[in-house]
């Protein structure tokens, strides 16, 4: 639902979970996913350019990161610039082999959410590098925010496809690219845009793998929508088309039910898929700060002294304003949540409300006389030749341009 009095976007997921957007006029703006969990984000210039900061809060705690602004595939982007940088000797200790492979203990046996998904992922039995252990605490954590963000209604696990060491390997080789890529950042401390935002996945011919950080309904080359929650993995190939406002991927891994399945190619926005490696990156550098404090400790090998050096901060993150208080961002997120109810009353007591002419659309039609009548799709599969418009109670098949097929 739009609300355009607000100028804010309520999407009830095929998860069970809402997502709310609010574009506020002050420019900032306001993400509420259920149980309390949301950021509020605001731009900032530094040396004439702009960044953006978001002040996160998420499971009762309370964080800042970094991003930068950037246009691309017809579409503002925030990609995550890290708050701070290690030593050179750190990210070689962690992009490298250890000495020998090791096992280590995450404790996780007792957690709820453990036993939830242990049918479907469990931890790697030893660690030959930081970037398996990284791969591991990226996964953990992201199947950690699901089970507390699923609806309360949720089935079990069932018919899924579980995270393989297969696809574990991958998602470990994608852990080795941002790692190098944040040890390149750190030699100027200013990261560069098209190099550090989903741009340079989508151009560099390389296969890239993501693990999805929120609950995201996306739909299939049949037309057909269907969910991705967090930790699932899906796969970018090859090259793809400059500027493109959306990719599509295929599904390695997904938890069953109303999930798309296994093999499944999938239509994701371009804003999507950065904030899919947005969540990487900055797990990653969270698993980062985790390992460098408990290297040396539980059968983890110990790095060298020169990698030991606590970070440095990044002149983005030095110049930033300064965070509002905790206080004031769980204020913000509890009444955007308020304003999104009452958003939905309204829009509730609106249906069966007199209204005009209904819109038209007919075979033969243009996209612009499609989009003039109904407005711009939720996403677009574009097949070559053929292309469907996918709406929230519609699905318009074009051929050649023109419209063959309505649903």
């Amino acid at each position: 639902m739009h609300d355009s009095k607000r100028n804010m976007d309520v999407h009830h997921s095929l998860s069970g979970n809402r997502h709310v957007v609010h574009e506020r006029a002050d420019h900032s703006r306001v993400v509420v996913d259920g149980h309390g969990r949301g950021y509020v984000q605001r731009s900032y210039s530094y040396r004439g350019t702009t960044y953006v900061s978001r002040s996160y809060y998420y499971g009762g705690g309370y964080g800042r990161a970094y991003y930068g602004n950037y246009y691309y595939g017809g579409a503002y982007l925030n990609p995550y610039y890290p708050a701070a940088y290690w030593a050179p000797a750190y990210y070689g200790w962690a992009y490298n082999p250890w000495v020998s492979p090791i096992s280590y203990g995450w404790g996780w046996g007792g957690s709820p959410w453990y036993g939830y998904y242990g049918g479907w992922y469990n931890p790697f039995p030893v660690y030959a590098s930081a970037s398996f252990w990284l791969t591991d605490y990226l996964i953990s954590q992201s199947l950690q925010a699901a089970y507390a963000a699923r609806a309360a209604n949720a089935a079990a696990v069932s018919n899924a496809a579980p995270l393989t060491d297969d696809v574990k390997q991958q998602i470990a080789d994608e852990v080795k690219r941002q790692i190098a890529l944040e040890n390149s950042e750190a030699k100027t401390g200013t990261p560069d845009a098209a190099s550090s935002s989903i741009q340079r996945d989508l151009t560099d011919g390389t296969a890239h793998v993501f693990v999805a950080g929120t609950d995201l309904d996306v739909v299939d080359a049949a037309g057909n929508e269907c969910a991705l929650s967090q930790g699932d993995a899906i796969q970018l190939s090859g090259q793809n088309a400059p500027d493109a406002a959306t990719v599509n991927l295929s599904v390695l891994a997904s938890k069953g039910g109303k999930e798309c399945p296994k093999g499944d190619t999938v239509a994701v926005s371009v804003q999507d898929l950065q904030e899919m490696q947005n969540h990487m990156r900055q797990t990653i550098d969270q698993g980062m700060q985790d390992l460098q404090k408990k290297q040396g400790k539980g059968g983890l090998p110990a790095a060298p002294a020169s990698a030991q050096a606590a970070p440095t901060q990044s002149a983005i993150a030095a110049n930033a304003p300064p965070p509002p208080p905790e206080s004031e961002v769980v204020a913000t997120l509890n009444q955007e949540s308020k304003e999104a109810d009452q958003a939905e009353k309204e829009a509730s007591a609106d249906i069966g409300a007199p209204v005009g002419e209904p819109p038209t659309v007919a075979l033969g039609q243009s996209p612009d006389q499609v989009i003039a009548a109904l407005g711009q799709p939720k996403s677009i599969m574009d097949l070559g030749a053929k292309k469907i418009y996918v709406y929230k109670d519609a699905k318009v098949t074009f051929r050649d341009g023109k419209v063959a097929d309505i649903q």
